[in-house]
């Protein structure tokens, strides 16, 4: 569809945001306990599928400043979500990985959220599910180029 108007462009970042914002604010109600900030929650992730990370390649990935991520890895360390450990070649590195209270932390949001966008999704109709599902792998290759683009400009 190369007739996309900048304007129809715009509304679909706007309904994607808005889905995001809705569904924190439904967790942070639901939950038990306070949501991470997003920088955090972020790291976080990025520790439990890349375990052994380290400070400057998780800048490079989140694209923020190093002493960024120093400062959200003392938070993580200081709340137990996180671990940090001497590279074995280079003793200055610090490896991150995310500890057991860490992964449990992000597996139970996880949950907490699916669920909630599950019982939301069954008052849907069966056409808006199977679009909203079809739509998956869209989105997913749309995240993808706009970081693209994002890492060119």
């Amino acid at each position: 569809m190369n007739d996309l108007s900048i304007a129809a462009a715009g509304d679909l970042l706007d309904a994607m945001g808005l889905l995001r914002r809705t569904a924190r604010r439904a967790v942070r109600q639901a939950w038990h306990q306070e949501p991470l900030p997003p920088a955090q929650s972020e790291l976080l992730r990025l520790t439990v599928s890349r375990p052994g990370i380290t400070v400057a390649e998780a800048a490079q990935e989140l694209h923020v400043a190093p002493n960024t991520v120093s400062t959200l890895v003392s938070k993580l360390t200081a709340a137990g979500l996180l671990g940090r450990s001497r590279g074995a070649a280079d003793g200055r590195t610090a490896l991150l990985a995310a500890t057991e209270q860490g992964r449990r932390r992000l597996a139970e949001y996880r949950d907490l959220r699916a669920e909630l966008a599950r019982r939301a999704l069954a008052g849907l109709s069966t056409a808006d599910q199977r679009a909203l599902a079809a739509a998956v792998p869209a989105l997913l290759r749309l995240a993808e180029g706009v970081g693209a683009s994002d890492r060119a400009a």
